[in-house]
């Protein structure tokens, strides 16, 4: 075949093929709300009658025998109608995928779970398939924290009510006790009052200091800070309340330890942790406030100072570890406390301002169980101190 017979060919066969191809494009626009299956059935039936078409313009010209051209029918016809049959059944399989990634999209919306299969005709669905079953399981996680954090909400609402209830009416009863002169001695009752209000007090700037938690408008004042110091000033400030409840509280730890941090904000950190051991452990127990250096190992570790509470007020049940840093959740179990001293009662918002004053400082904050009570960890990253 010389080269410009070769190339009259190859033109009549670009040519049938781009009439065949428009055609099919065309077709393929007007049936794009069809169903999948007719759509790649329109496709392979382009690419057979391209084929066909290219060959009978060329045997037009007189370039292939009536004879060949009539094999050539044949065998395209054979080959058409599998071809047909194979975009069939991979078009079903292709629907039939489409229809199981549907249905598993609608479970995740109704909120249930989706297992993985492998059941699909290729990789790319099998893959899309994972990526929906990974994405319920994200979504019903996020549900269950979302419902943990809604009972939360419910649960603060009812301790805000009751604590501002029972002091506000313990002031109301004592300032009209005074106002009608039924009282013997006006002084204990003006003490009493002063106690509800700075109660009163504590519980307000509490709730202002977790608003800015989560409004994210907390701005800590970094500087160098003693962790020693720090932690022995908490302690003396606290240490009668625990002398009152004959509680044994110390410190035990390094001495040395300098940390970036915000003083302030950091000893309410500490004393809030310590106040929570005072209120849940029994008298003659110990609570022990420690701290010690980590240092991290592997690449991109960070070397930490871990401040730690340890009582022993019996421990928190397994299933309310990771509850207890929620903001109004309170333990119903051994560490409920039967009676608070004055001025030390909350809305179980302690702990809650504890991780977000502890998040905030790039830190951690967790809490497991230890014979006969608890350990609250506090890490805090050990930023490097400038010496002059």
């Amino acid at each position: 075949m010389t080269p410009d017979v070769l190339l009259t060919v190859s033109l009549f066969t670009l040519a049938c093929a781009v009439v065949v191809g428009g055609a099919g494009l065309l077709t393929l626009r007007l049936l794009s709300r069809t169903s999948l299956v007719l759509q790649l059935m329109v496709i392979a039936l382009a690419t057979v009658v391209s084929v066909v078409g290219g060959m009978a313009a060329v045997a037009s010209q007189t370039y292939v025998s009536r004879h060949d051209l009539t094999v050539f029918y044949s065998v395209a016809s054979v080959a058409g109608l599998v071809s047909l049959a194979m975009a069939a059944v991979l078009s079903r399989q292709l629907a039939q995928d489409s229809r199981s990634l549907r249905s598993a999209a609608a479970s995740i919306e109704r909120g249930e779970r989706v297992a993985a299969t492998d059941r699909h005709g290729n990789i790319e669905f099998t893959a899309l398939a994972g990526e929906l079953a990974a994405t319920g399981e994200h979504l019903a996680e996020s549900r269950v924290r979302e419902n943990q954090i809604e009972e939360s909400r419910h649960e603060l609402i009812a301790w805000i009510s009751h604590d501002l209830r029972t002091p506000l009416a313990g002031i109301r009863a004592m300032a009209e006790a005074l106002e009608d002169g039924m009282v013997e001695d006006p002084e204990r009752y003006y003490t009493q009052m002063r106690g509800q209000v700075d109660r009163l007090t504590g519980m307000v700037d509490d709730l202002f200091e977790l608003s800015k938690i989560h409004s994210g408008t907390l701005r800590l004042r970094l500087q160098p800070v003693s962790l020693y110091d720090l932690i022995s000033d908490t302690v003396a400030g606290l240490w009668p309340i625990a002398q009152a409840k004959s509680l044994d509280l110390r410190f035990a730890g390094e001495k040395g330890l300098t940390i970036l941090a915000d003083p302030r904000e950091l000893s309410r950190v500490v004393g809030n942790l310590v106040m929570n051991a005072i209120q849940h452990s029994p008298a003659g127990s110990s609570i022990v406030v420690s701290v010690t250096a980590s240092t991290g190992s592997g690449a991109g570790a960070t070397d930490h100072a871990v401040i730690s509470v340890t009582d022993a007020a019996g421990g928190i049940p397994e299933q309310d570890l990771s509850r207890v840093f929620e903001a109004g959740w309170r333990a119903s179990g051994p560490r409920t406390p039967v009676a608070e001293p004055l001025g030390t009662g909350g809305a179980g918002l302690g702990l809650a301002i504890v991780q977000g004053i502890v998040r905030a400082h790039h830190g951690e904050v967790r809490v497991r169980n230890v014979p006969g009570g608890c350990r609250f960890e506090v890490l805090l990253p050990r930023h490097p101190i400038a010496t002059r």
